[in-house]
């Protein structure tokens, strides 16, 4: 497996096997920001193409070892996707997979930025993104899929993060170097057996196989703003489960970004599947949890108090399951 990274040169580049005939790389950067994966823009003499690599462990945290097939859970994702009208209108196209590499070449979808602003103070939701948003997921857990990946070593991995490490008393993460005083409010969930037995009940459902495709990672760090509209991209965590772990993730986010209640009440009243409402809250009060206290954090415009009201808020959702 030839390894690449943002430094490798564009001898490297030129000299894989995926270029057609007389086109020369003319340069490559990173394409935003990737926990993950190694995700470059390549410009060639005749397009620019989205290059991600996976590795044997996760991007931006080198220390955890991660699978390196998920990159075949993404392209099985799209593959599965590209004949559905809604579905393939917001998704990259797949141009080619190199299987000894671990590479997988997608279309470009230009400059977009992801949704990640919405945490910070003063941004406004757009009315017109929900809504691609609601299509999109309503899509998604609308379609008929009989063979999908089981994908349960990336699910293993996510398991930990989202149940476990966040709710370890020691796990080595300095939550008072992210705000100080956040430690010693942590600790008021992590020494609760209570909220620790339902995140374990919560955890083995996670675990489980379900009926529906799920995208996995639904936040907002996987939508993108293009001048072409929404797009959603980094499917790697996708697998048949339960619709309301979407929809739980989903809203830990408004909640995250002080979004109005109304964009939830919104969202629900154009889901068209049935779902568990306790379930949809227990989902939403872990993804609240594991990123406040965890290591998935995020750039969140939120004082100590409001994080507290919040990690009570979410112990609460978990608890009522």
């Amino acid at each position: 497996m030839i390894d690449l990274s943002e430094h490798s040169s564009l001898d490297t580049l030129n000299s894989l096997p995926f270029w057609e005939e007389n086109e020369k790389v003319l340069s490559m950067g990173p394409a935003g920001e990737s926990n993950m994966n190694l995700v470059l823009r390549v410009k060639t003499s005749l397009r620019s193409v989205i290059l991600k690599q996976s590795k044997p462990f996760v991007r931006k945290f080198p220390h955890i070892p991660a699978p390196i097939e998920r990159i075949e859970i993404e392209l099985c994702y799209y593959q599965l996707i590209e004949d559905d009208d809604i579905l393939s209108s917001y998704s990259p196209k797949v141009i080619l997979y190199d299987q000894q590499h671990h590479i997988l070449l997608i279309e470009d979808l230009g400059n977009g930025t992801d949704f990640t602003d919405i945490y910070t103070h003063g941004c406004r939701w757009n009315p017109n993104d929900l809504q691609s948003i609601s299509s999109y997921l309503n899509a998604l857990h609308e379609l008929e899929v009989s063979n999908f990946p089981l994908n349960q070593e990336m699910k293993r991995l996510n398991h930990e993060h989202l149940f476990h490490f966040p709710f370890m008393e020691e796990n080595g993460i300095d939550l008072d170097a992210i705000q100080p005083g956040l430690q010693e409010k942590s600790l008021k969930y992590k020494t609760n057996p209570a909220l620790k037995s339902a995140l374990k009940l919560l955890g083995k459902r996670y675990l489980s196989h379900g009926t529906t495709l799920l995208h996995g990672d639904f936040h907002p760090a996987a939508w993108l703003r293009t001048k072409d509209g929404v797009k959603i991209i980094d499917t790697e965590f996708s697998y048949m489960g339960e619709c309301e772990f979407d929809l739980g993730v989903l809203f830990a986010h408004f909640d995250l970004a002080k979004i109005d209640s109304s964009n939830r009440d919104n969202f629900l009243q154009q889901y068209k599947y049935s779902y568990s409402e306790s379930l949809v809250k227990a989902y939403q009060g872990m993804e609240i949890m594991r990123r406040l206290i965890g290591i998935a954090q995020l750039p969140v415009s939120l004082s100590l108090e409001e994080k507290e009201l919040l990690l009570d808020k979410a112990s609460k959702l978990i608890l009522s399951q």
